[in-house]
């Protein structure tokens, strides 16, 4: 038998996590984030961009366009947020 508090650890490791850069603060309390991805071509083996933007919560509004933060999956927060800002890795300068 599990406790409430195992369950709650088991859930948040399942999250998603992702790295991207902050594109617009224009929002209230949201921060859209552009993460790109790197994969190898199926056929032709070159390396491909792909580019996926987030809208994130960010509770304080700090964040400026320019940072690199890190982003978490979590439950809906309104129509096209599902992400949370976990971290600011880098400031822009």
């Amino acid at each position: 038998m599990s406790t409430e508090t195992e369950q709650t650890a088991d859930r948040s490791q399942n999250r998603k996590v992702r790295e991207g850069l902050v594109v617009s603060t224009k929002m209230d309390k949201t921060a859209v984030v552009e993460v790109i991805r790197r994969s190898r071509h199926p056929q032709y083996g070159k390396t491909v961009q792909n580019s996926k933007k987030y809208f994130a919560h960010d509770e304080d509004n700090d964040l400026n366009e320019g940072d690199r933060v890190r982003i978490v999956e979590t439950r809906p927060l309104s129509a096209k947020k599902r992400w949370r800002v976990l971290e600011v890795l880098e400031r822009a300068r």
